[in-house]
């Protein structure tokens, strides 16, 4: 067998996955585009192995570590994205933020209300 036909298989994984993450804006789509880029990686792990030839198979040992690294990837990252969903009601990416931060956001947009309200104020003084 060719190397040709597994890398090109996955390098075009490996680019669906990239344009799955940097495009989508669902969390559970993006943890689902980062799993087809593990599998070409692992598809790249097995090629190369076949390829080379190796006695002790590094390449298929390296696949089966990057597997269960992937399921406890996906364990977590579901259960992050099912909570956050539960407490949020959304999972789109764009409309998360941390507590934080929002709560920082709130603060610095309450300030600006009361300073507006404030010079409003002293205007309508002034007219009087």
């Amino acid at each position: 067998m060719h190397l040709a036909y597994p890398a090109v298989l996955a390098a075009l994984l490996f680019c669906t996955g990239l344009y799955g993450v940097l495009a989508r804006r669902n969390a559970i789509l993006v943890l689902m585009s980062v799993e087809l880029m593990l599998n070409a990686v692992n598809l790249n792990l097995v090629a190369f192995d076949v390829w080379l030839r190796d006695a002790l198979h590094a390449g298929q040992a390296l696949t089966l570590f990057t597997i269960a690294i992937a399921a406890a990837e996906i364990g977590i990252g579901l259960s992050i994205v099912l909570m956050v969903y539960r407490n949020r009601g959304t999972s789109d990416i764009d409309k998360l933020r941390d507590t934080a931060e929002g709560q920082a956001a709130d603060d610095e947009a309450s300030a600006m209300a009361h300073k507006a309200a404030q010079e409003a104020a002293q205007k309508a003084e002034a007219a009087a």
